[in-house]
């Protein structure tokens, strides 16, 4: 399973690339405009970091314009993938893109029919909201599961890409389904690496070393 980190802040990236678990990068508008920086601007000190999948969202909201600008991203950095949302008028520009090479992220996904236009259309990434579905009291990874199967049935070669997650168990119930790739904001890669159990027993041995001669 790929690891992407959702975020736009430089630092994190740089750290999660540091440890290893640097698979792509996920962004969105709220997360550059937390930044403080052009769009353009973050999504080029992406790429130089991340030799990955960078996704990079449209704003426009009609095909023409959406178009416009997947071929502006497309010429920023040969990793940049066009971040469309799973509407008709994102579907018509998936295709388009599909047709021109240029690689996509369909995002804002919350059901498997959904998905299944989404592949149909070319997509190389979907992105089901998992998190989000949890939260009004469904169960966001019957929603991966169902997807995971469609794309089995017919040999869809869209990557299922598990986001908005929440906790260290979402990762491993992705894991378990077979999810392509998960995004997660930086804090939740941390909260991996953790266990109580392993903090206590570090602390053990750490502890015990201090009785140990060294010479």
């Amino acid at each position: 399973m790929k690891f992407f980190i959702d975020t736009a802040k430089v630092e994190e990236i740089e750290q999660a690339a540091a440890m290893g678990f640097l698979d792509g990068v996920t962004t969105n508008p709220s997360l550059v405009a937390q930044t403080g920086k052009p769009y353009a601007q973050v999504i080029k000190e992406i790429c130089a970091i991340c030799p990955g999948p960078v996704s990079a969202e449209v704003l426009a909201i009609d095909y023409a314009g959406m178009m416009k600008e997947a071929r502006m991203w497309s010429q920023v950095a040969e990793n940049v993938v066009v971040k469309i949302p799973l509407t008709g008028e994102g579907l018509k520009a998936v295709m388009t893109c599909t047709a021109e090479g240029i690689p996509t992220n369909v995002t804002l996904c919350f059901n498997a029919t959904q998905a299944l236009l989404a592949a149909k259309a070319g997509a190389t990434f979907i992105s089901p909201f998992l998190g989000r579905l949890d939260d009004i009291g469904l169960e966001g990874m019957e929603v991966a599961q169902e997807i995971k199967s469609i794309y089995h049935n017919y040999d869809f070669k869209t990557e299922v890409l598990a986001a908005s997650l929440r906790h260290p168990l979402h990762v491993k119930q992705a894991a378990l389904l077979g999810v392509d790739v998960v995004t997660i904001p930086f804090k939740l890669l941390g909260a991996l690496l953790h266990h109580p159990l392993t903090d206590k027993g570090l602390q053990i041995f750490l502890e015990d070393a201090k009785r140990i001669p060294m010479k």
